[in-house]
């Protein structure tokens, strides 16, 4: 049996020093370090407790960013928001003569194995992940070759390990709901993203605390969940409109989704605002040219990218961050799409 050795002083071990403790060879300590996939489970997690109890992190020295690349990595790639967030990152990469790397996942919460490959043979300056996170042992392997990451998530949900970039949603719904609230609007609908995401249910939760606030009740069966996309805003508008009790008002979880709620009241002949108010969220571009005008919750987007690619930037430099989580402030920005209950056209 393999007695380990008392540990080294942090950061002091070598990779002989994890190798002997564990009884492998160095090549299989270097490729578990460097993210390899042709090392067994079991002795994958024995290596990795070893470089944990000594605090192993990879020298200085010319492995380090070879590239004056940034890694954009998105968990699903939908323009109109996604290009806001690239246009954020640009700003700063720009004046600092950084490329930008753009990736997608398809959909997916985490990075594949080749995807890590790629970047550790690639040493950028650092990775930027936007509504998606690294596993655990990807974290490691990442500080290990010492390649900063830093997370733009609307969560909020990120671990206070991981530097991190969000907004307030829980205050989104709130403002939304209460501009609602505030108009005279009583039956309001509220369509979120999916139950699962942290955000979705944030801003659901703003929104009920609106009506807390106002001493009115919200109906269950007007809070929906469903995607930030056009066809879900379509679709559950469409349900909603043609209940007999239908709302006056519905709270959108995207200006996208709102443009589907838009189209669903057209289709059934309601005007907008005069029959429904119609609230969205992220203040995209595009809100300002549909017809009417469209009334949301701004979610600074570009601000939240840059902020979050200056902090990667800097800790790219080696510099000590003054906080891991920074939220920016959601506000209302009122159009023409809403109006008060039971105004004239």
């Amino acid at each position: 049996m393999t007695v380990p050795r008392p540990v080294a002083k942090p950061g002091s071990a070598t990779i002989a020093t994890i190798a002997g403790e564990v009884g492998v060879s160095v090549t299989t300590v270097s490729k578990v370090l460097n993210g390899r996939a042709d090392v067994a489970p079991e002795t994958r997690a024995r290596v990795e407790a070893s470089l944990e109890r000594h605090r192993y992190r990879r020298r200085a020295n010319r492995q380090q960013a070879t590239s004056q690349q940034v890694d954009l990595v998105f968990h699903e790639f939908d323009t109109a928001w996604a290009m806001e967030i690239i246009k954020g990152v640009e700003t700063v990469t720009a004046g600092a003569k950084v490329d930008i790397v753009l990736s997608q996942l398809d959909g997916a919460h985490s990075p594949s194995a080749q995807w890590l490959d790629t970047v550790l043979a690639r040493r950028p300056l650092g990775v930027v992940l936007v509504l998606c996170h690294l596993t655990k042992a990807q974290q490691r392997q990442l500080l290990r070759q010492r390649i900063p990451f830093v997370v733009v998530d609307t969560d909020s949900a990120t671990s206070a390990s991981v530097p991190t970039v969000g907004s307030n949603n829980w205050n989104g719904g709130l403002l939304a709901a209460r501009h609602l609230l505030e108009l005279g609007h009583r039956r309001i609908a509220v369509i979120s993203g999916p139950e699962d995401v942290l955000c979705s249910r944030a801003r659901v939760a703003g929104f009920r605390s609106a009506h807390d606030e106002a001493g009115v009740a919200v109906d269950p069966d007007l809070v929906r969940y469903g995607n930030f996309a056009a066809h879900s805003g379509n679709d559950h508008g469409l349900e909603l409109l043609q209940r007999p009790d239908r709302p006056t008002a519905i709270f959108a979880g995207s200006d996208i989704q709102a443009m589907g709620v838009m189209r669903a009241a057209r289709h059934l002949g309601l005007d907008v605002p005069r029959d429904l108010s119609v609230v969205g969220y992220d203040n995209l571009p595009v809100a300002t040219w549909v017809g009417p005008a469209l009334t949301t919750v701004n979610q600074p987007l570009r601000d939240m990218a840059g902020t979050a690619t200056r902090m990667l930037l800097d800790l790219a430099r080696g510099e000590e961050l003054a906080t891991s989580r920074i939220d920016l402030v959601t506000e209302l920005i009122v159009r023409e799409s809403t109006a008060p209950l039971g105004r004239a056209a």
